[in-house]
């Protein structure tokens, strides 16, 4: 079947299919746009079917640009929960995003119940409507064709690597340990049974553990896709979410290793090895990747807007045609002129942990211009990076470098402010969009195509850029006063 991969990238906005060599080369993609469902504020949806049909339509597309491939790999937006019925493969509702903030009010009640503790010290996440757990139960209660399919016994839950690979096979119900690391049903710790789910959890979240899938390892042999879907049974061999993916595709295998990824939202993980990772600066810890049944682990900081603020001021502000203007306006002034914007559209993440809070947009005057408020949303982008690398120091992962990508991090502008907020080299790979990448090398090792992770790094893995500080201590003190006192006001 030759010696290239596919790899099907279901993101946040979009569907993607890529098919890479094994010297990282990209020979073609293809891609297609999600709807976006909003039927109350807070509440983002997706459609499952639609998802499948733009994952499908796209590996046809580039596998008849590159003809036949060795083995899939999957990378997924993570938390997003999907309810299927096993028997007929249909979606039952549509599909919670990880976005969605309708369970914060449950999420309230459990922490105020005193349970937050003990989920963190177990499954390394806090109590938020982020993860999938507090998403499966609101299904259960909410949507009737879900609450029916649990009691007949046909319900399937999972993320959206896990419907899309029960789809492709035909019915294998399966989730890797890093997805379900995020799902606050899992504990960190490999316990004596494996990998698998905790009863005290599902009992507590009230997930019934039948309509959960088997959790798996992140590379291995995890069944085919159907001749009829892609023409061939190709094999199943790569599994993960997509921050983890990235880290992945960074070449952060060592401990210490740090990246940063910028897409809808933004997302650092912090390579910590074999340790299970504690945090006392609210941080979540998670599963990096399993392979043989050992688990390697991240202390990860989330930030759930980021590109989608730019997407906001294109779409619903009209401020902007394109993200690609974003940067000429940014260096069309010399700054914000105090303007500051907190970018809380989906409340703010780590390290925060506030899903009440709303944006804002302070310190406009008349003489504020659109360039003005575009280089605020893009300089919000470092200021939040900022106070998750003060936690990551708190917690004593301090970086001493950032590796960069995410369809954000193209824009030089973005990558030289974070290197300059930051005090920090930091580095961009040439091909930034390392989420594919490392679902590709981890698809390479479950098929074979390579014996370790470390020698898919060393193969696929391209030139970087290097962005180095050019601030003053006085300017970057200033900005963070200015942002600082703008979060006081949320």
């Amino acid at each position: 079947m030759g010696d290239l991969i596919l790899v099907l990238d279901a993101g946040t906005t979009s569907t993607r299919a890529m098919v890479f060599d094994l010297a990282g080369g990209l020979r073609a993609v293809a891609q297609r746009a999600l709807a976006q469902h909003y039927p109350q504020p807070g509440w983002v949806e997706h459609d499952a079917a639609e998802i499948w049909q733009a994952t499908r339509a796209c590996a046809r597309e580039v596998l008849a640009e590159t003809g036949p491939v060795a083995c899939i790999g999957i990378t997924n937006q993570r938390e997003t929960v999907v309810a299927w019925d096993k028997l007929s493969g249909e979606p039952l509702a549509r599909a919670l995003v990880w976005q969605d903030r309708r369970t914060a009010d449950a999420c309230t009640a459990l922490r105020e119940a005193g349970h937050e503790p003990a989920i963190q010290e177990k499954t390394g996440l806090l109590l938020d409507p982020y993860f999938s757990a507090t998403k499966m139960r609101w299904l259960l209660d909410h949507a009737p064709a879900v609450q029916a399919a649990a009691q007949a016994g046909r319900l399937a839950l999972g993320t959206v690597e896990s419907w899309l690979a029960f789809k492709l096979t035909g019915g294998a119900h399966l989730t890797d340990a890093a997805n379900a690391s995020r799902t606050s049903l899992l504990p960190l710790a490999a316990t004596s049974s494996g990998a698998s789910w905790d009863e005290g959890l599902c009992d507590l979240f009230r997930v019934p553990r039948l309509a959960l899938p088997e959790v798996v390892d992140n590379a291995g042999a995890f069944g085919a896709a159907l001749p009829e879907w892609l023409g061939a049974a190709i094999p199943l061999t790569g599994l993960a979410g997509d921050q983890q993916s990235a880290t992945i595709g960074q070449g952060c295998l060592a401990p210490g290793d740090t990246k940063a990824t910028y897409g809808t939202g933004a997302f650092v993980l912090a390579n910590m090895g074999e340790t299970v990772p504690r945090s006392r600066y609210r941080l979540l810890g998670t599963v990096l990747y399993q392979l043989g049944g050992a688990r390697h682990y991240a202390l990860e900081g989330s930030v759930f807007v980021a590109g989608s603020l730019v997407q906001w001021l294109r779409d619903a502000l009209g401020l902007i045609a394109s993200a690609a203007e974003t940067e000429a306006l940014a260096r069309s002034v010399p700054d914000t002129g105090s303007v500051v914007i907190v970018p809380a559209l989906s409340g703010l993440g780590a390290p925060h942990w506030r899903p009440e809070a709303r944006a804002s947009i302070t310190g406009a005057t008349f003489a504020t211009t659109r360039a003005h408020v575009v280089r605020a949303a893009l300089e919000a982008m470092a200021l939040q990076t900022h106070d998750l690398a003060d936690a990551f120091a708190g917690d004593g992962a301090r970086w001493t470098s950032l590796r960069i990508d995410g369809g954000m991090s193209a824009n030089d502008w973005i990558a030289q402010d974070l290197a300059d907020m930051l005090d920090l080299t930091v580095e961009r790979p040439a091909f930034v969009e390392t989420t594919a990448l490392g679902a590709a090398m981890l698809a390479g090792v479950g098929a074979g195509l390579f014996a370790s992770l470390e020698e898919a790094a060393s193969s696929m893995r391209g030139e970087v850029s290097r962005f180095v500080p050019r601030m003053n201590d006085a300017e970057r003190s200033a900005r963070l006063a200015l942002w600082h006192r703008a979060l006081a006001k949320l």
